[in-house]
């Protein structure tokens, strides 16, 4: 079903894990995707996508915290694909550690990337989409942004910074016909969470009542469903995929 013919989306963290799997289901739907990481990981993620979707992807090296350079990587995708009909502000890291012994490096760290990094893309993709009266912003916040978790004071402030921001951009752009969503995710299966110890799996898999871990695929799905026409009457709103671990 090529429900994104003929759609433009930028997807940051798209070397791996869930950026990688929403980056696919782009392509998967018709779509062309501009694969953004700050390593060359999104590269081998573009050459996997155009094997099965010939041209259907192209990989882009950035650090999303250095607004200059996005500015400039942006401008690179304008002019390669013509125009970006959805950004997915997927892009982040972890620096855990707890607060009161917290260094500022680890905290600005996380939060100009998490959080900062969001804010960068949008801006860079926001004239554009007003001008063209249309567009999809998708940020992938976190279930710690929701209810915290020790010793991510980092990591859960910027993911619940990104809330807020998904709110506010909403009402700013909702006259335009641009929607901004956010995407909360609880505990994913990725190599980030594969090497965590057995026991903090096993402590978090007891507080999920579905009573198992969330596939990458989860969250590509809830994504590409706020991308959608399917969506077009939703904005401001927090999607939780997570088995049922948050529930308000």
């Amino acid at each position: 079903m090529n429900r994104f013919e003929n759609q433009i989306a930028i997807v940051t963290g798209a070397g791996r894990g869930i950026g990688e799997s929403i980056a696919k289901s782009f392509a998967t739907g018709g779509g062309k995707v501009a694969c953004v990481s700050r390593s060359d990981s999104a590269a081998k993620v573009a050459e996997a996508i155009n094997a099965s979707h010939p041209g259907a992807a192209r990989a882009y090296r950035v650090d999303v915290a250095d607004k200059k350079a996005v500015e400039e990587v942006s401008a690179q995708i304008f002019a390669d694909f013509g125009k970006v009909d959805i950004l997915v502000n997927n892009a982040g890291i972890t620096r855990d550690g707890l607060a009161m012994r917290m260094s500022e490096e680890d905290w600005d760290a996380v939060l100009d990337t998490n959080l900062k990094g969001a804010f960068n893309f949008i801006q860079a993709v926001m004239r554009p989409m007003i001008k063209q009266r249309s567009g999809r912003i998708i940020n992938i916040s976190s279930v710690a942004g929701l209810m915290g978790n020790a010793g991510q004071a980092n990591y859960a402030a910027s993911k619940a910074g990104l809330l807020g921001l998904t709110k506010t951009l909403a009402r700013e752009l909702a006259g335009r016909n641009i929607t901004v969503n956010a995407v909360a995710p609880g505990f994913i299966k990725t190599d980030m969470t594969d090497v965590l110890p057995e026991s903090i799996k096993t402590a978090v898999l007891g507080q999920i009542p579905m009573g198992r871990f969330g596939e990458p695929e989860d969250i590509a799905a809830a994504v590409t469903f706020l991308a959608s026409a399917d969506a077009k009457f939703v904005t401001g709103q927090t999607l939780t995929v997570d088995g049922g671990m948050v529930m308000a």
